[in-house]
């Protein structure tokens, strides 16, 4: 195949770091190479300059047999380079069509939009790659695999040979993910060259023809993917060797910490009973609309259960609110840690207190910044977040780092019950496995762990029984060696 990019010993600093270092990368006519690494091993600083929005300090850039010192915008369109970064950067309040040939008509530096010819173009694009949307719909009412389609829809019309695509799976449900996938392997058949990035290890393994992994800046392994499995991939991302999931320690009889006896939330979810006992890992698991995320979100009161029981430590609870389950010993982590679970603009000591200020606060109700600071010192140290000051704000880290800001502040509260929608979302895997190794360390201290969780290997991974959701209501029931992955998905798509 073609060569289509080809960058050579690529070099960048930003003031003394040093964000790459001599890295030499390719991509060839309709193939998919993935770029892997952990947050800050360079991979967002390498795809800007490969689409010309930063400059190399040294090395070259082979586009298509054309060589270049840098690359700018301008130039990186014209060959047909583009990207798709995780906000796709649609207008929801426009249809598909107009979305897909709003860049073109731009670009092209025209006054009056072509509706007739926008709905004609989207229409045979979502066609060709089967995307079952039409191009009058709102982009605001798709989900969003749909709404990665219609962004590649939109690069492919502008006659894109070169396609980024950055964490394209971070909010995407197993089964979507199967969906994108289709649609990335026609395109890659179209001859279109794809560098996919993605921390999903299973994924990378399934789409890619070439895997480069960066680590600390430096490319430390590169090669066909069936060179590669889970355990080498994440060994050279992390730099550790040993690094596997495992799957949790039998469980012996304990008191239930939880009970919950036919909940239901009008609309969502109706007559789910289930407990989760002292030290006990349970995991809720389900597709998109099935209520698995929901029922977490209730047993923290938001939104509260229309019917139903809840008792915790054998007492009933009316948890009406998120104060009723902080009194009641529960905290919970949100699926959305930037909307719903942090103060971006805010220091990690204080998201780190925000659940409990009356801890922090002396005469008159006045915080002690001194104590802030020392628990954000502790939860720095203890979590391994990668910060330079307890005083660094919330919205600068990673998001594995800001996940783990969100646990050390429920963590500070030590609750009895810990709620978790989606605990590893958009997290790369050394943080990944390091929140699930705290996981295990809060079970074996006695901390009962409630999850919901779309991420079928994580749950099988950590999990000592395993609930399932389908359309609102409970199906089965797994436990121990009888939780696999192939098990767990084909009652969640039954």
């Amino acid at each position: 195949m073609p060569e289509a990019l080809r960058l050579d010993s690529i070099t960048k600093r930003f003031g003394g770091v040093e964000a790459l270092r001599d890295v030499s990368f390719e991509l060839r006519d309709g193939s998919v190479g993935c770029l892997v690494g952990e947050n800050g091993s360079g991979k967002s600083t390498l795809i800007k300059i490969a689409t010309g929005a930063l400059s190399p300090d040294s090395g070259s850039i082979t586009v298509a047999g054309h060589s270049y010192d840098r690359l700018s915008p301008r130039e990186a369109i014209s060959q047909g380079i583009d990207v798709i970064y995780q906000d796709l950067s649609l207008f929801p309040n426009l249809t598909v069509a107009e979305n897909i040939a709003l860049a073109s008509h731009v670009r092209e530096g025209r006054r009056v939009f072509d509706g007739r010819g926008s709905r004609r173009v989207a229409s045979s694009l979502l066609e060709q790659l089967g995307v079952p949307v039409s191009p009058d719909d709102l982009v605001g009412n798709l989900g969003p695999a749909e709404r990665q389609a219609t962004a590649i829809c939109r690069a492919l019309s502008q006659e894109a040979r070169l396609l980024f695509m950055d964490e394209p799976t971070a909010s995407l449900t197993w089964r979507e993910v199967e969906r994108l996938f289709s649609i990335v392997r026609e395109v890659r058949a179209r001859g279109v060259a794809i560098c996919f990035v993605s921390h999903k290890l299973d994924e990378v393994l399934d789409i890619s023809d070439r895997v480069t992994v960066l680590r600390n800046g430096q490319v430390v392994a590169a090669g066909p993917c069936a060179e590669f499995d889970r355990g080498t991939l994440a060994q050279a991302m992390t730099g550790r060797s040993g690094w596997a999931e495992r799957p949790p320690r039998p469980l012996e009889e304990a008191l239930p910490a939880l009970e919950v006896r036919e909940l239901s939330l009008a609309g969502v979810f109706e007559h789910v009973s289930l407990d989760v006992r002292k030290g006990e890992v349970v995991g809720v698991a389900g597709l998109l609309g099935s209520g698995a995320a929901e029922l977490v979100g209730v047993v923290f009161g938001c939104p509260p259960a229309s019917t139903g029981e809840i008792r915790v430590a054998g007492r009933r609870r009316s948890i009406r609110s998120p104060i009723d389950a902080m009194r009641a010993g529960i905290g919970y982590v949100p699926n959305d840690r930037l909307r719903d679970g942090l103060f971006l603009r805010h220091s990690i000591a204080t998201n780190i207190v925000s659940a409990n200020i009356g801890a922090v606060s002396g005469f008159a109700g006045r915080l002690r910044r001194g104590m802030m600071r020392a628990h954000g010192v502790r939860a720095i140290e203890s979590l391994h977040i990668a910060a330079r000051s307890p005083d660094a704000l919330a919205g600068e880290l990673s998001g594995g780092n800001q996940q783990k800001v969100v646990l050390a502040r429920w963590l500070l509260r030590r609750p009895a019950l810990l709620v978790l929608n989606g605990p590893t979302i958009g997290v790369d895997v050394g943080a990944k496995e390091e929140i699930h190794n705290l996981l295990a360390d809060l079970s074996k201290q006695g901390v009962s762990i409630m999850m919901a969780s779309d991420d079928v290997p994580e749950l099988v991974a950590t999990c000592h029984r395993v609930f399932v959701l389908r359309k609102g209501r409970l199906v089965a029931q797994m436990t121990g060696s009888e939780c696999t992955q192939e098990k767990l998905q084909a009652e969640m798509i039954a």
